[in-house]
């Protein structure tokens, strides 16, 4: 074992696979352990690499194994496929997630702490609350419709719809109105549970630097600081702004050959979450800037001249992205420019 140098780890709930590698490439052993023979076999290697794919769990035991003094990789899923020959099995995955991981131009992720994966599950928490407070909502209207009662969309107008239901010309039968009310009680009861999450979030992006910084930039809030802090590695790991946007997906996508140039849409790699929040942000800044009539920001108004507002709305992203890189690598708050 003294000679292993990277080990390649096919993760799982119950049963991992491994594939260990001498300095030359060379298979010095394939072993498949259970989780408690994993845990300890890797504490007693000398050591080495251990390479793993960025999935479930694997930031856990990124964690663990880099308590134990060992280099953790993790492999991004799409990068470590293409090394599979020919079938799939799970000790192939394993020699694959150590071939990619050997690669001196391989791209890795970077492990994520505890406190990093608690703003994730928060944010990830808010979300759903919110997908399903949406479905109560429109569950609700589609319900309603078959008695006549006709509602705009928007939690706005659960208000028209609570009063509607108690008024006696609407002609619901009681189990019928009983049910409303079930439905609207389940919707108020999911709206207390996400405002909570929001005075949560607003509590602990107000109180970490970094996502102080993000949220002086026009358009980003706590939820986006916050799903940045949780879902992208550490800003400073990109040379420039333009390559955090480009990880994002917020750029166009590049099929050039033969010395021609050819850019498509957007490339929507990346963290979705985050690019859809900054879209939304510059949705929110764009109508803002329209309401301002001539005094909106003059960027902006001969974008939008030129653009449809939803795609003059990601090339505003992709700004947005470059000044949070600056905010957070520079630690100094957005400055509004000033006209020349």
């Amino acid at each position: 074992m003294d000679n292993v140098t990277l080990i390649g780890v096919d993760l799982a709930k119950r049963v991992f696979h491994l594939h260990g590698a001498a300095a030359d490439g060379s298979v010095m052993f394939r072993k498949k352990l259970s989780r408690t023979q994993f845990g300890q076999f890797i504490e007693s290697l000398p050591r080495c690499i251990v390479a793993m794919e960025a999935c479930g769990s694997a930031h856990y035991w990124g964690r663990l194994i880099a308590g134990f003094g060992h280099e953790v990789r993790l492999v991004p899923p799409v990068y470590a496929k293409q090394y599979v020959k020919r079938h799939k099995n799970d000790a192939a995955d394993a020699e694959a997630i150590a071939e990619a991981a050997s690669r001196p131009t391989m791209r890795f992720v970077t492990v994520k702490s505890q406190t990093q994966q608690t703003q994730a599950m928060a944010y990830r928490s808010r979300d759903m609350l919110v997908r399903q407070r949406t479905q109560l909502i429109n569950a609700l209207r589609g319900h309603l419709t078959e008695f006549g009662v006709v509602a705009p969309q928007g939690i706005a107008q659960i208000k028209k719809l609570a009063a509607a239901i108690d008024v006696p010309e609407t002609e619901l039968p009681g189990l019928a109105r009983q049910l409303a009310h079930d439905h609207l009680d389940m919707i108020e009861d999911l709206t207390a549970r996400i405002a909570v999450l929001d005075r949560t979030l607003q509590r602990v992006t107000a109180a970490d630097e970094k996502t102080a910084y993000m949220r002086t930039v026009p358009g980003v809030g706590p939820i986006t600081a916050a799903a940045i802090e949780a879902f992208a590695p550490s800003l400073e790991s990109f040379r420039r702004g333009r390559d955090f946007a480009a990880w994002l997906g917020l750029v166009p996508k590049q099929h050039s050959t033969g010395g021609k140039e050819r850019l498509g849409r957007v490339s929507k790699m990346g963290q979705r979450d985050i690019r859809r929040l900054l879209i939304g942000g510059a949705m929110a800044v764009i109508r803002w800037e329209i309401r301002k009539g001539d005094d909106a920001n003059p960027w902006i108004a001969r974008l939008l001249a030129r653009k449809p507002r939803l795609v003059a709305a990601v090339a505003l992203a992709n700004k947005m992205a470059r000044m949070i890189w600056a905010t957070v690598t520079k630690k100094q708050d957005y400055q509004i420019p000033v006209a020349t």
